[in-house]
């Protein structure tokens, strides 16, 4: 066996930070097994993509190189990943939990008679069995958790949310880059390749922000949106927002987070007039600092909070602008 092998996704010639975080959790489930920890880049001439991988902390680095995986197509992955990890054996394989993945990996994992558990959110360990992994999962919209463990022969595959791990707990190394170049004919690619996935050209990503200020209903009013804008802009930060704000038009949908919006990890998160629902929850629980501003006191959004601010956000918010102000000048 050869231990653990994370699946780096190449897009446009770089690395998303959702592959980031896979190498990040790989790293993580190396720490609670003691296995070596290793990344696969399948593609085409992903050169300068295997070198940015390879100054991680990481055994081996190897580009699986093909005329064929120089467009994504299904088929093409699957074969190449099939001969890849017969030939490797690898404990365990870690995934980011992309729409590229979701396409391919459950169809891989099934050929190598496995199941694929995926969009984890944690990885611990099970005391009363050693070093064995226990995989979390959130179900019903993040109001239950999940808790999985490989328990068969053969490899263990995972994909991992975006937001789920930090990409900047990766530790820096050296690592040797190889070629592996699988065995395909174009007569097994039976999907034609089309353009990649995108969102329209106008969407926020949130996901990539350092700060956000988020608002709920507790603004009141879409007219006085400008108040927590102001705000933002005076931290550096983007806006996001709940569900029910994007529902009411007051921003487009593209700045929700949440369940059914944007899963983001952000140094800070502050949360105005945010009572705190399960569903937006699951899209902020990465963040690293969260800061509350809510007059209910006993709202789930304190829960979730390193600090809470009780009180009325027309008052909290224009104060916190002028002292942030205040401390760039």
């Amino acid at each position: 066996m050869s231990g653990i092998w994370v699946v780096v996704e190449e897009r446009e010639g770089g690395i998303g930070r959702i592959s980031w975080e896979a190498v990040a959790a790989g790293q993580k489930l190396a720490t609670l097994t003691g296995l070596a920890v290793n990344a696969v880049i399948p593609g085409a001439q992903s050169e300068a993509v295997a070198a940015e991988v390879a100054v991680r902390a990481l055994g081996k680095v190897v580009r699986i190189e093909h005329p064929l995986l120089a467009a994504y197509t299904a088929d093409g992955f699957t074969l190449a990943l099939q001969q890849f990890f017969e030939a490797e054996k690898p404990e365990y394989v870690v995934f980011p939990h992309t729409y590229q993945v979701r396409d391919y990996a459950p169809a891989l994992a099934a050929r190598l008679g496995q199941v694929l558990i995926g969009d984890v959110v944690a990885i611990g360990s099970e005391g009363t069995a050693g070093n064995t992994p226990v995989f979390t999962r959130q179900l019903m919209q993040g109001r239950l958790n999940g808790f999985y463990r490989h328990t068969e022969g053969g490899p263990c595959f995972v994909s991992v949310q975006a937001g789920a791990f930090r990409a900047d707990a990766i530790e820096t190394g050296s690592a040797e880059v190889t070629v592996f170049s699988p065995a395909i004919e174009p007569a097994q690619i039976r999907t034609r390749p089309s353009e990649r996935f995108r969102g329209s050209a106008q969407t926020v990503d949130l996901g990539s922000a350092q700060m956000i200020v988020s608002v709920g209903r507790g603004i009141k009013d879409a007219a006085n949106l400008p108040l927590v804008q102001e705000l933002a802009t005076a931290l550096g930060a983007e806006l996001g927002a709940s569900r029910p704000i994007c529902d009411n038009g007051w921003l487009t949908m593209d700045r929700q987070i949440g369940s059914s919006g944007q899963t983001v990890s952000p140094k800070l998160y502050l949360a105005v007039g945010i009572s705190g629902a399960i569903q937006h929850l699951v899209g902020m629980k990465g963040s690293q600092c969260v800061v509350a501003i809510n007059k209910d006191q006993n709202a789930p959004i304190f829960e979730a909070a390193d600090y809470g601010i009780a009180g009325d956000l027309f008052e909290v918010v224009p104060a916190l602008t002028e002292a942030v102000k205040a401390a760039r000048q």
